[in-house]
């Protein structure tokens, strides 16, 4: 269906038109006058990175043993990681795919480009501007991206944690990857993890991910709604008189801005939530809440109706078989176990990434899995309620001032007409 314009869609085309017109002389002069060392070309190597290691939050090196955990050097298509040594080594091999990251479930390897948060953002991004949004792969792509199409070295990098977040709230996001492109690419596992990551989000938000194979149907129209707020805001900002220079860029910038804004807020308070109803962390250590963990959890506390699909589970002792040595909480990446003074377990579960590391280091096998409900998981957003409540608060003084208003207006007109009463009796 069509949708229903009006005058302010006619002045959008009429400065679309106008931008259409002066476009070109303007990039022929910028062509002609720029550095050519500046202009940007493509370049696979510019959406790929390699990773660090941080060697602190590794479930194995804390461990001592290879064998603790696998995940990283299952997933790297070259075998570039080696753990031998106690520590984390990443050869020169490495593709810079970033599925380590992806894989690893204490973040212990990093890429500041491909992080769970900037993923996320990047998605949002193009989601919110465009009606349609693109993840797809250097080798896929093979060109310069346009505004609503997120690059990356390989889709398998993308967490289901994030692909979850977005699932629940942006449906116009999509896979670009054309028939056969993953069979000729050198990252072997990538198109494994990326089944995998997206299948799992899948399941969680009930919902499928769109997929596209052919790029001549990439839709790059931009949002609707988004491009008439972005008109509004520019003008509002230079005036009716700049029409005709008005720069929406910025005004679509801080409509973006103001969007992932409100997600760092969620996420803060929502980290400041689960710090207070939490019991103190052990003596000395801080309890990492992760950012795949905080997409999660700020995914279910959005969507509580959500958590009826989520199956989690958390370690549980069985006091019998624990010796108290401490090997569980020493292990634990996130800090999220805790032995009490009189040896009894217990863990935060919004902490818990279920990796796993706690029941390897228990040489008693004291410890195992348990399913709980995830109701659990959703943590209210106390500034949220507040401020509704606030809003309620100030909704329920301007009705009451209004009714005031109204009671002292029908007491001045009653005067009126009986003063109008008593002029017509003399």
């Amino acid at each position: 269906m069509a949708e229903k314009r009006d005058l302010l869609d006619e002045f959008i085309d009429i400065r679309n038109d106008w931008r259409a017109l002066s476009n070109p002389v303007t990039d022929v002069a910028n062509a002609l006058s720029a550095n050519p060392e500046e202009v940007k070309t493509w370049n696979p190597a510019d959406y790929k990175e390699r990773p660090r290691a941080n060697v602190n939050n590794c479930v194995a090196c804390k461990a001592g043993s290879e064998k603790a955990c696998t995940l990283c050097r299952d997933i790297c298509p070259v075998n570039a990681i080696d753990m031998s040594e106690g520590g984390i080594e990443i050869a020169d091999t490495c593709r810079k795919c970033g599925l380590c990251s992806a894989a690893c479930p204490s973040e212990s390897f990093t890429a500041f480009q491909i992080t769970p948060r900037k993923l996320y953002d990047r998605i949002v991004r193009a989601a919110t501007a465009f009606e349609h949004a693109y993840v797809t792969c250097t080798r896929a792509l093979g060109r310069m991206p346009e505004g609503n199409e997120v690059v990356l070295s390989c889709v398998g990098c993308v967490p289901t944690e994030v692909w979850y977040a977005i699932l629940a709230d942006y449906p116009n996001v999509s896979v670009y990857l054309p028939l056969g492109i993953c069979d000729r690419c050198r990252n072997t596992t990538g198109e494994d993890a990326l089944a995998e990551n997206i299948g799992a989000a899948e399941e969680l938000a009930g919902k499928g991910m769109g997929v596209e194979i052919d790029e001549k149907a990439l839709d790059r129209t931009k949002n609707h709604e988004f491009e008439r707020r972005e008109f509004i805001n520019s003008i509002s900002k230079q005036g009716m008189n700049a029409l005709g220079s008005v720069n929406p860029a910025i005004a679509a910038a801080r409509a973006i801005t103001k969007k992932l804004d409100e997600n760092t807020r969620r996420i803060n308070a929502l980290t400041r939530s689960i710090e207070g109803a939490s019991a103190p962390a052990p003596a000395r250590k801080r309890r990492i809440l992760t950012q795949r963990r905080q997409l999660l959890l700020s995914t279910l506390q959005r969507h509580p109706k959500y958590a009826v699909r989520f199956k989690p589970q958390r370690p549980v002792c069985d006091s019998e078989r624990c010796t108290s040595c401490g090997e569980c909480v020493d292990i634990c990446p996130t800090h999220a176990c805790e032995l009490s003074e009189n040896g009894i377990f217990s863990v935060e579960a919004s902490y818990c990434n279920e990796c796993g590391a706690c029941l390897c280091a228990c040489g008693e096998k004291a410890l195992t899995f348990e399913s709980y409900d995830a109701a659990e998981l959703v943590v209210p957003d106390k500034e949220e309620i507040e401020r509704k409540k606030r809003q309620a608060e100030q909704k329920a003084e301007v009705e009451k001032l209004k009714k005031q208003g109204m009671e002292q207006l029908k007491r001045g007109l009653d005067f009126l007409d009986k003063l109008d009463l008593g002029g017509d009796d003399n």
